[in-house]
């Protein structure tokens, strides 16, 4: 190996010096080249930012903001048993006949406008009826009132 390098030392010299002044003048012209062009390259340089930027940005408002939020509920399952109201809890909880109708047309999916149109009574009858509903079976909205109902067998 040395009788290698002693013989082509003169050689291997000569090469790396020209690969130095072959990277100096690339440097050299890479740097003229900079400054013929500079305001173009800074010009480029903050649109490539600015797209950036607004990427990013769009990403962040079109991102959804809804929280999944996961609830266990019990699910009342019946059997094929036919239907039979329960009437010692329509006894105990005092629920009228008028009521029990009004209950079942809710059941039903009817607003209290509907429920007043079918049974002939005012809308103000009906709201009297459906909060007297709600404290009978000490629950605060519709829904919670005809699951309860359901629950206990007062309707189908």
């Amino acid at each position: 190996m040395a009788t290698f390098l002693k013989k082509y030392k003169l050689i291997i010299l000569y090469g790396c010096s020209l690969a130095l002044l072959l990277v100096i003048l690339r440097w050299l012209e890479w740097k003229v080249v900079i400054m013929d062009h500079y305001m173009e390259i800074y010009l480029g340089l903050i649109a490539l930012l600015f797209t950036c930027l607004g990427i990013w940005i769009a990403a962040k408002l079109t991102r959804p903001k809804i929280k999944t939020v996961i609830q266990e509920k019990t699910v009342i399952v019946r059997e094929e048993i036919p239907f039979k109201q329960n009437e010692k809890e329509l006894a105990k909880l005092n629920i009228s006949k008028r009521e029990l109708e009004v209950l079942e047309l809710m059941a039903g999916g009817l607003s209290n406008q509907e429920i007043a149109e079918k049974l002939f009574l005012s809308l103000s009858t009906i709201k009297t009826h459906s909060s007297s509903l709600f404290e009978k079976l000490d629950v605060k909205r519709r829904t919670q009132a005809i699951e309860k109902a359901k629950a206990l067998r007062l309707i189908a």
